[in-house]
């Protein structure tokens, strides 16, 4: 007789046998079934049945050093060439770091281990196991400080344009050189998806535009246009009938720039709404220390940031983002078709148009009830 209790209605933990030659989705359906294995099968399974779902916009945080363990190359090229990210929020290190690949620049394997004082003595520079020489910091400032002296950079804008610019200009850079999808900047750039910095002063690319605005050159960036055209482009997923997707790869600003763009449409502009539809985030953060890196889907229900209905589409994977992302990117490309390109760098202006008008309408019902 099947136990009727309602808390082992689950599935029976009885694996298959791991077998040569099993596929990587068999591998994470079969045994992945519990604790945080759990949790990654079921984030592959939320991406997969529905934020990859056509009417879905899917935008994507980036914390930590994952671009200079090569995951630009191996995992976020990939998935922005099938279309399943639409839309970045990246930490500028991320970025930066992602440049010394796309000019051609080295970076290579090493270990914790060594004397941080003789690598410092030997001219290397350490992320962990991480090793490159500090001729490549030298060499990827000047590549910067070159291209933001163009005359096109000589103006406001928000990050967005500015990391589109960059990328054009590390795009034909990989093409002198020979390579080819190696900068997440430039892949971005050609695909039309746009990258935001949350906190543009805060990496080597912020520092080289300080050091320009001392000369009277350089972009000025506006982080009020940043905070608009990212909730703008929230708004838009809302109103076309589709939905808002967030993928977290750890925490930090990149997390709460993302997230904040529903409190920016309902508790300042005053435009209702509901919250994100899909939440899953990658993490190694804990909820219990008050962080903004380790708060749960459920407690960004309380700040309008998710939508209460559809907290059952929340899952938080605890696992080093350099693991789970390519498990995440394999499955993903073997079982999900590709998706149109969005393009949505190329709608800022029509979707921060949209923002506007929705904004000066619940304003004016304000007014009007005043």
């Amino acid at each position: 007789m099947a136990n009727q209790n309602r808390f082992l209605r689950g599935r029976k933990i009885d694996p298959r046998p791991i077998t040569p030659g099993m596929s990587l989705v068999d591998l994470i359906e079969g045994t992945f079934l519990a604790y945080n294995s759990a949790r990654l099968r079921e984030a592959c399974q939320l991406l997969v049945q529905k934020i990859l779902q056509p009417g879905v916009t899917v935008g994507l945080t980036l914390t930590g050093a994952l671009t200079p363990a090569g995951l630009g190359i191996a995992a976020l090229i990939p998935l922005m060439e099938a279309g399943f990210v639409d839309w970045i929020i990246s930490t500028g290190a991320n970025l930066y770091h992602d440049t010394h690949y796309g000019i051609g620049l080295e970076l290579h394997q090493g270990r914790p281990d060594i004397s941080d004082v003789l690598l410092h003595e030997e001219g290397v520079v350490r992320i962990y196991d991480i090793f490159f020489d500090y001729d490549v910091l030298l060499s990827t400032d000047q590549f910067f400080r070159q291209i933001l002296k163009s005359p096109e950079f000589q103006a406001a804008m928000g990050t967005a344009e500015f990391h589109y610019l960059c990328g054009k200009y590390i795009a034909e850079r990989e093409r002198v050189l020979g390579l080819e999808n190696k900068s997440l900047l430039a892949a971005a750039y050609r695909l039309g998806v746009p990258i935001y910095t949350s906190s543009p002063g805060d990496s080597s690319i912020g520092m080289n535009v300080a050091a320009l605005a001392l000369d009277g050159q350089g972009p000025r960036l506006d982080v009020s246009l940043d905070v608009n055209e990212t909730a703008a482009i929230v708004l838009d997923a809302k109103r076309s009938g589709g939905n808002s997707a967030v993928w977290i790869l750890g925490g930090g600003s990149p997390k709460n720039f993302m997230l904040q763009t529903e409190p920016q449409i309902q508790e300042v502009l005053g435009i209702e709404e509901k919250g994100h539809d899909y939440f899953l985030q990658i993490t190694d953060a804990r909820p219990d220390t008050g962080g903004l890196s380790g708060a749960t889907p459920a407690e960004a229900v309380s700040w309008g940031k998710v939508d209460p209905e559809r907290l059952p589409d929340t899952v938080v994977c605890y696992v080093d983002s350099t693991i789970a992302l390519p498990l995440l990117t394999a499955y993903t490309l073997e079982l999900a078709p590709k998706r149109p390109l969005k393009r949505l760098y190329d709608r800022r202006p029509e979707l921060l148009g949209r923002l506007k008008s929705e904004y000066e309408a619940a304003r004016s019902v304000v007014v009007g009830q005043s």
